[in-house]
């Protein structure tokens, strides 16, 4: 699928432009953190590369299939996931049999994410009903298991407590490493630098700077990255 090419992206709701020209290349490999202040766009420009959302004007297309939307190379997980009405595990296997895999090869692959995420002990507990912290581990074991070449992720820590954030971003590193490309937002400075090998930097819907992760924060190439990282902008 990747790379995933943006090319002069707008998209305006209510008389307001909330992602302005945006054009970048999303390619595979580094782990891609997309930072920015309150209201910069953020979520708004995940979801336009995720495809939830269409483009008010430019192009959002993946080369890598002859630039269809790709719906069953990617998944996305929300700051709050929805969870079905099913156990943990049921939530797991029903994505996977809206994706046609076959009933045995569910069972196997949701025995192993959510052994994985550290939730095998809670496999027949309603979904609804884990805690927070644990239906963000759902969450990314129900996409995990669907093999996704690309995974979004906005804000996925964002009301979890220092130690659920530890566990998350351990469990993001795992799926990191076998093989699938993250790109995620966050608030966090701390967790951009522990999870992100290069930082798109946006504000007010502008792409203003795209930088490796090592140089950005020590090293930022525009004085409104420096500002935000300064802490002198929401």
């Amino acid at each position: 699928m990747l790379p995933l090419v943006l090319e002069e992206v707008c998209f305006i709701a209510g008389g307001r432009t909330i992602i302005d020209r945006v054009s970048c290349e999303i390619t595979a490999g580094p782990r891609t953190v997309i930072l920015g202040p309150n209201g910069a766009g953020k979520s708004v420009l995940m979801r336009l590369c995720h495809g939830l959302l269409e483009p008010t004007s430019g192009h959002a297309r993946w080369q890598g299939n002859g630039g269809s939307r790709g719906q069953h190379g990617q998944a996305m997980v929300f700051q709050r996931p929805l969870m079905l009405r099913r156990s943990a595990r049921d939530n797991v296997e029903y994505g996977l049999k809206l994706a046609g895999v076959s009933r045995r090869e569910r069972t196997l692959r949701a025995h192993d994410v959510l052994e994985a995420v550290g939730l095998e002990s809670r496999a027949d507990q309603p979904g609804r009903l884990l805690s927070g912290g644990e239906q963000q581990k759902l969450a990314l074991a129900r996409a995990w298991a669907l093999g996704p070449e690309v995974l979004f992720l906005d804000e996925p820590t964002a009301n979890l407590d220092p130690g659920a954030t530890r566990e998350l971003e351990t469990i993001i590193g795992q799926i990191h490493a076998s093989g699938t490309k993250i790109v995620m937002t966050t608030h966090n400075l701390g967790q951009a630098r522990r999870l992100g090998d290069e930082i798109i930097f946006i504000n007010g819907g502008r792409l203003v700077e795209r930088t490796p992760v090592e140089r950005f924060f020590p090293r930022p190439t525009t004085a409104e990255a420096a500002a935000f990282i300064r802490g002198e902008v929401p």
